[in-house]
């Protein structure tokens, strides 16, 4: 049942994105597109740089176990690629293109129980700035008179904050993967295979306590991330700006911030199909962007989607064959 879901989930979202084209006009969006032109395609190399800060703010995690330097930034910026690539163009999870990335960086840090930590730890710095950066969005919309709607989704927000603090509570005193192990060896016994995949978790646990105790490590790789967040801004301040609804850097930060966190938020619909365009619709409306430009922004950034993440992809792929016929 449950390998169906992620079907259903983007059968509706591809639904949503089909009804809000033809409420919106696809003539119109498509007009607006062909106005931008070509120029939408440097969305593809200028998406390179947040990839590269996010990889930075990884790398900083990752470097008390990486003792000679092997995972340079130019290696972790080219799985950081294929992580996000996996993610969303692929129908395997939110958390698919963490298990590639661990995979793929392991052939330079031997360490899985430090690899894993890294990777858990990235993840969870990524949830508290999604906080940080939806938050200030919903402020930035507040200050532009975005009305009562806004005020509401900040209210929302905060309701939710139990979920991400417990989940550090967990990781910093639960020992929580070895209380996985335990429980799905209860269930399954030792021999299983998914019992397997825990045979370092008190390791694990042990690593991420490590890490928990490195305050300017983690200080550092949250600020990397946001840091590529606000740069990632500039890819709506740019398309808007060729699709001829120029917005102000601060409008541009705001409405990414809150696309972002449609996407996170949203995880089980398969790359936010429909639901990423439905709140750039009522996000954009908020800072008077028509629909039909934030319809145009979202199909401009998935566009970019496409041409970033499909060499991802492939380079992934090419790298595999590689490795097998090295193996004989």
């Amino acid at each position: 049942m449950t390998k169906w879901l992620p079907a259903l989930f983007g059968l509706l979202g591809l639904g949503l994105l089909i009804g809000l084209v033809a409420h919106s006009g696809s003539a119109e969006i498509l007009a607006l597109l062909t106005t931008a032109g070509w120029g939408l395609l440097w969305l593809i190399p200028f998406h390179i740089l947040p990839i590269a800060l996010d990889a930075e703010g990884w790398r900083v995690l990752l470097r008390y176990r990486d003792r000679t330097g092997t995972a340079t930034l130019p290696f972790l910026w080219w799985i950081a690629s294929v992580r996000e690539a996996v993610g969303r163009l692929l129908p395997v999870g939110g958390v698919g293109g963490e298990v590639v990335g661990i995979r793929l960086t392991l052939r330079r840090v031997a360490d899985g129980p430090a690899v894993t930590a890294s990777v858990v730890m990235e993840t969870l710095l990524t949830i508290v700035n999604v906080y940080l950066f939806v938050a200030t969005g919903l402020f930035l919309v507040l200050a532009l008179d975005g009305g009562s709607l806004a005020g509401s989704l900040l209210a929302g927000l905060a309701a939710t904050l139990p979920v991400p603090v417990l989940l550090y509570w967990l990781l910093r005193h639960g020992a929580l993967f070895a209380r996985i192990e335990r429980a799905v060896v209860g269930m399954l016994g030792e021999q299983s295979r998914v019992a397997a995949l825990f045979g370092d978790a008190g390791r694990l646990d042990v690593e991420l306590r490590a890490l928990f105790a490195r305050p300017r490590a983690l200080l550092l790789s949250l600020l990397w991330q946001l840091a590529g967040m606000v740069l990632g801004a500039f890819e709506v301040w740019l398309a808007l700006r060729l699709l001829g609804q120029p917005i102000s850097p601060i409008a541009a930060i705001a409405l990414e911030a809150l696309g972002l966190s449609i996407r996170h938020f949203a995880f089980f619909v398969p790359a936010g199909l429909g639901v990423q365009e439905a709140g750039f619709v009522l996000f954009g409306h908020l800072l008077g962007v028509p629909a039909d430009a934030s319809l145009a922004l979202s199909l401009a950034k998935r566009v970019r989607e496409l041409g970033y993440g499909i060499p991802a992809l492939l380079s992934w792929q090419w790298a595999e064959t590689r490795r097998a016929l090295s193996r004989g």
